[in-house]
């Protein structure tokens, strides 16, 4: 089976194929969830119009498929991959249309095809490094060689070995293993008993890891595997045979097989069993385990003939050991009923791969025929533009040629210098208009930024910091000096800017507002909550809310008693009608009343809520509803403090 890695490395991978890989990783627990996730990443692609996610996407589609037994789909969804492939030029991307396609031809029996198609996938992903894929083809490509040229089996093999290293991803480094395992326990036929050692040291040492690293392995069917083969390998080595080895392994794979529900395991452990029992003469044991195996069989969804033909065949076998030609008679019935089967399904199994294999080969030779018609029509569009461009020179040269004739009949001087007198006061105008906005912008943005950088917030925090330093508090005078470089760099981007996303002006904020936290000794608290309908990534002038907020903290906050903790509420309400965005501010402070008194001996005078004012009154222009209040939080009866409402226009 052709598998694909799971464990996403650094191999300028984007977010799609990311997510289609994901998806496939769940293709063995929840295959609704696998292909639902897989098609949100063809369709995202497809958005996106980017050609190399849709190949990946097709790719892993079609090998899902070839889980789900849908050759039809499977057909669709590689002939699809591979199409598209030969518009891009991507590596990565080729090699796994070639991978779907090599599968799609191992599926249908195709050996030379899948064959090619495999070896220019295993050397695309070797071009880009990725091991982890590698190594998993490399092992396929060694089952396909086998058992006509051993040399090669073992070749492929060392090799998927080698990259399953290279990559440290346990599902490859397993399914490499069994690839060797496989050729190990081929040499052992017509081997020593020397071979025979080597490959049950080779597969003790495969379930070992297997074991260690079980939580890695996806394909639980792999360590099923691994325990059957050495089960196996234990039945074929010197007598007396090691029962409780073989035992041993052989319940594993049963339990991993009950565990994870994989019919072949639990079927191929049945078998293993009863031919244990009736080598050992346990007769009715071993009946009673391939009637068990019967019975399971039979309550699958499927019928498999060919493991009901051999099940009844080993009760054929056991009957004739134990005289009992009634019980022989009855199983030679429905085995032979099941061979039959088994020889008619193998027979239309062939048919349609047959039926595939033609259809696909059709596929092919139309998908060769649409890259050349691709081709010529590129060639014949690009010979259009060429002979359009070079009759378009020319009507151009002949109309500017008649066009200057006749400007030279008309005055030609005279008419120059006028022109050349216009273009003169034109560039004057136009200048003397670009320094004036540049000078009211560059004098916005001064006023703007002084009045957000504050010089008695910034003389504050800058003692606040040499303080802590001279205290020796360095943890928090670190964590307080990096808050204030990163609000300093913000309000300095931002202040440039003409929009910014309402996320950033909600972090500045809070930069803002830790800040001011620890330089009043975290006497107050704050919340900002946005309602649900609002999405963070929505256009906002910057830097409009800060001053608001400094305005809350200074007047109101900073003179209540220390035995009152401060609250600011901010809170955001999108009105969609009006595009525009509602904040609400809310402090339990002193309160507008309280607050002019002491501004009185106050010589600090804040420009910022008059520049902030500006800058919502140019808005109404094009937003009548910009602009905002401020009340009084007793006038509600909601207690001391003040409630200020800006109404911001969406950009």
């Amino acid at each position: 089976m052709i598998l694909l890695t799971t464990n996403i490395q650094a191999q300028n991978i984007s977010l799609i194929e990311k997510m289609a890989s994901q998806g496939y990783a769940k293709r063995f627990d929840d295959t609704i969830a696998c292909l639902k996730i897989q098609k949100q990443a063809l369709a995202l692609a497809i958005k996106n119009k980017s050609k190399e996610d849709q190949v990946i996407c097709y790719s892993y589609l079609a090998l899902t498929q070839r889980r789900l037994i849908n050759l039809k789909a499977y057909i669709h969804y590689a002939d699809r991959a591979y199409y598209l492939s030969k518009k891009v030029n991507k590596t990565r991307v080729k090699a796994h249309a070639a991978l779907a396609m090599g599968s799609l031809k191992s599926y249908i029996e195709d050996q030379p095809e899948a064959l090619n198609y495999l070896l220019e996938a295993y050397r695309l992903f070797t071009k880009v490094k990725a091991h982890d894929q590698c190594a998993r083809i490399a092992s396929d490509i060694s089952y396909l060689f086998s058992p006509e040229s051993p040399s090669k089996v073992e070749k492929y093999a060392r090799e998927a070995i080698e990259h399953a290293r290279k990559s440290g991803d346990a599902e490859s480094e397993l399914y490499a293993r069994l690839a060797f395992g496989s050729y190990l326990i081929d040499k052992m036929e017509t081997g020593t008993q020397t071979d025979w050692r080597n490959a049950v040291a080779f597969f003790e040492q495969t379930v070992w890891i297997a074991q260690r690293n079980a939580d890695k392995i996806d394909s639980k069917s792999n360590m099923g595997i691994a325990y059957i083969n050495l089960a196996d390998l234990y039945t074929k080595g010197p007598k007396p045979l090691n029962e409780k080895s073989f035992l041993e392994n052989l319940e594993k794979a049963t339990l991993i097989a009950k565990k994870y529900n994989i019919k072949i395991i639990y079927r191929s452990a049945i078998g293993l069993k009863g031919f244990y029992l009736t080598q050992k003469g346990n007769y009715a044991q071993a009946q009673v385990v391939f009637a068990e195996g019967i019975k399971y069989q039979k309550s699958l969804p499927y019928t498999d003939n060919y493991i009901l033909a051999t099940f009844y065949n080993s009760l054929k076998d056991l009957s004739v050991k134990r005289n009992d030609f009634k019980a022989y008679y009855a199983y030679d019935t429905l085995f032979t009923k099941y061979n039959q089967l088994k020889y008619k399904a193998s027979a239309e199994s062939m048919l349609q791969n047959s039926e595939a294999r033609y259809e696909s080969s059709k596929k092919a030779e139309r998908i060769k025929e649409l890259v050349l018609e691709n081709e010529l029509q590129q060639k014949n569009k690009l010979l259009g533009y060429i002979i359009a461009a070079v009759l378009l020179i020319g009507l151009v040269f002949m109309f500017r040629s008649y066009y200057y004739r006749q400007r030279y009949y008309q005055k030609r001087e005279d008419f120059l210098k006028q022109e050349q007198t216009n273009s003169a006061l034109k560039m004057q105008l136009m200048e003397k208009d670009t320094m004036e906005n540049l000078s009211a912008r560059l004098s916005l943005e001064r006023r703007l930024l002084r009045s957000q950088m504050d010089p008695h917030f910034i003389f504050n925090a800058l003692g606040n910091i040499q303080s802590m330093i001279l205290q020796k508090d360095t943890a928090p005078a670190v964590s307080y000096l990096n808050k204030f470089a990163k609000l300093t760099r913000q309000v300095l981007e931002q202040s440039r800017e003409e929009t910014i996303w309402l996320e950033e002006e909600i972090n500045t904020l809070k930069n803002y507002i830790e800040l001011q936290q620890l330089r009043l000794n975290n006497g107050f608290d704050y919340t900002i909550q946005c309602d649900n309908a609002i999405q963070k990534d929505i256009l906002i002038p910057p830097l409009l809310l800060q001053p608001f907020i400094e305005n809350a903290i200074e007047h109101g906050i900073k003179p209540m008693p220390s035995t009152t903790r401060g609250l600011i509420e901010i809170y955001f309400k999108l009105d969609e009608k009006q595009q525009i965005l509602i904040c609400t501010i809310k402090d339990n402070g002193i309160g507008l009343a309280a607050s002019k008194k002491l501004k009185a001996d106050n010589a600090h005078q804040s420009l910022s809520t008059t520049i902030t004012d500006e800058r919502l009154s140019k808005m109404q222009k094009e937003n009548p509803d910009a602009g905002f209040q401020i009340i009084e939080r007793d006038a509600l009866a909601e207690g001391h403090g003040c409630i200020v409402i800006l109404n911001i226009p969406i950009l």
